[in-house]
Parts: structure tokens; sequence; C-alpha cells
């Protein structure tokens, strides 16, 4: 089974690997109901969802019916203002079938502009106290993708108490310099304050390219060889105490999930190095290049 960790200050014993439920997006009904008793296998007890995830609450809900108690239901608003995130929560919860999640995130909040309304008066943020004073959220956290995701982040802790982050990490973005220092700095600054940080995108090999024939399950191509799979998973988790979310792309779910289980020792650096030769690994953000998703 999957070891567990303390979620930063909530009082949940995560598992170390949370189901990513964006590989439900797309799926049938039925699909989704073959999937999701593979988290029991592993012993996965932490779901992570959100608004804009297409059908994935609408998937969710028949397992959470009867499963409810047996995990950390986590969501997440996109919307911006107090009212917008107001209705997106509360549409959200009906989705699901739910009275309450026990997160709400702030989603990909990395834009200062977004950030500034987000966290501002009439904002996102006030939506999310509302709905935690109401009994229909627990926690509040906030999510990133890009580069500048962790150094937003730390100004998002700065203005607010949040109790958990999500934020890329894998080894090909962690080779920029200035990517790796936010990064540890968030790291430090979650610690000291008992914040949870869940981590993305570790089995991502590059964007997709123009003519790419294979299908389609995550909006960047995915590593499908299995070592170096176990081997990006390892190296995310070599970080103490940080929890990764699994791929939108279902077919990795299982040796993603193997992997994680399994204790065996980080890869070195240079060995993911010669991943990143061999499985022609590109970071699937670059700063100032190519942040967005």
């Amino acid at each position: 089974m999957i070891d567990r960790l303390p979620f930063g200050r909530t009082g949940h014993q995560s598992s170390r690997a949370i189901f990513g439920a964006a590989a439900l997006g797309s799926m049938r009904q039925e699909a989704a109901d073959r999937l999701l008793p593979v988290l029991r296998e592993f012993g996965v007890n932490h779901l992570d969802t959100a608004a804009v995830y297409g059908d994935s609450e609408l998937r969710l809900e028949p397992w959470l019916r009867e499963n409810r108690d047996d995990f950390f239901l986590a969501t997440k608003t996109r919307a911006r203002t107090r009212e917008e995130a107001g209705a997106e929560i509360e549409r959200s919860l009906t989705r699901l079938g739910v009275e309450r999640v026990d997160l709400l995130q702030l989603h990909n909040l990395v834009d200062p502009d977004e950030w500034a309304v987000a966290l501002g008066p009439g904002g996102a943020l006030e939506a999310a106290l509302a709905a935690r004073d109401a009994g229909r959220v627990r926690f509040l956290g906030v999510t990133g993708h890009g580069t500048r995701a962790a150094e937003m982040h730390l100004r998002s802790l700065e203005r607010f108490a949040f109790d958990s982050v999500l934020v890329p990490c894998s080894f090909a973005l962690l080779r920029d310099a200035a990517t790796a220092a936010d990064f540890d700095e968030l790291l430090a600054v979650c610690r000291e304050r008992g914040v949870a940080v869940q981590t993305i995108k570790a089995v991502a090999r590059r964007r997709w390219r123009e003519g790419d024939s294979a299908r389609r399950f995550s909006w960047y191509e995915p590593l499908r060889d299995p070592d170096a799979v176990r081997r990006s998973v390892r190296w995310v988790l070599r970080h103490p105490g940080v929890f990764l979310n699994t791929s939108s792309d279902a077919s990795l779910l299982r040796p993603t999930l193997e992997a994680v289980r399994d204790a065996e020792a980080p890869p070195a650096d240079a060995e993911m190095a010669r991943d990143v030769s061999a499985q022609g690994i590109e970071p699937i953000f670059v700063r100032g290049v190519s942040d967005a998703i």
C-alpha cells in the first residue's frame, strides 16, 4: 500500500499519491467506474478534481455516493470574482453530489492581474471564505502552472494562510536554476507553516508537436517508457513530505501508483539526465517563453 503522510496542518493522513481526477474529464461513466477501484487497490485516499475538468466531477459522483467517507475530496474554482466563484463552488458541490468538500483551491492563480482580483476586495477568496464559514468547505488552497507558480504561491501565502499549494515539479523543470530556487523556497516556507505541497507534471515528456499522431489524454505528451516513468516519479518523491498528483492520462495511473508504492531509492541526477537525452524530454514550461498551458 502507498504510504500516507500528514496533509499539512489539516489533520488528514493523505496517500502520498493523490488521484488527479482530470483523468475522468472525457471518460464515459462505465470507464470511470472501472478505473476508480484501482485507487483502493493501492490505498489512495485523496481525490483532486476541478470545475473545469470536463465531466470529472460528474464521473466522481456515483463513486462518492458509496465511498465519500473514505476520501479526502478536493476541487478547484477558476473564477476570480466573489460572485462567479460562489456560483462555481455551489455548482461543483451539486455535480459531486456532496454537502461539503475537504479542500477548495483557487485554480492556476499565477497571473499577477488575476491574482490581484482573486485575493482583493470582491474576489474569489471572499467566496471561498464564505463557503468555509457556511461549512461547505473545510480547507483552502491555491494551485498554479508554469515557472512562476512557486513564486506566486509565496506571494499568496503572505496574503492569506492557505492550507495547501500545488506546483509543477519534474527533473526537467527544476534544471532551470531560478525555477528550482523558487521551488526550494516554497518548500521551506510550507514546511515551516504546515502547508501541504502537491506536485504535478512528474511524468511529462514534452509539449505536443504539430503532426504528433498519438491519442491525447493530457495537454502534454507524457512519458511512456515504464522505467522512465518510475524514475521520474521516484525523483519527485525524493523531496520530503511532498505529494504527487497523478496524470490526466489514465493509462499512466497504475504505473505511477506502483512507482509511489514501491520503496525504491530515488534516481541520481545523472541517471535522470540520461533519461532526458534518451527519452527526448523537454521542460513543458520555459521561463519567459512558454508558461501557459
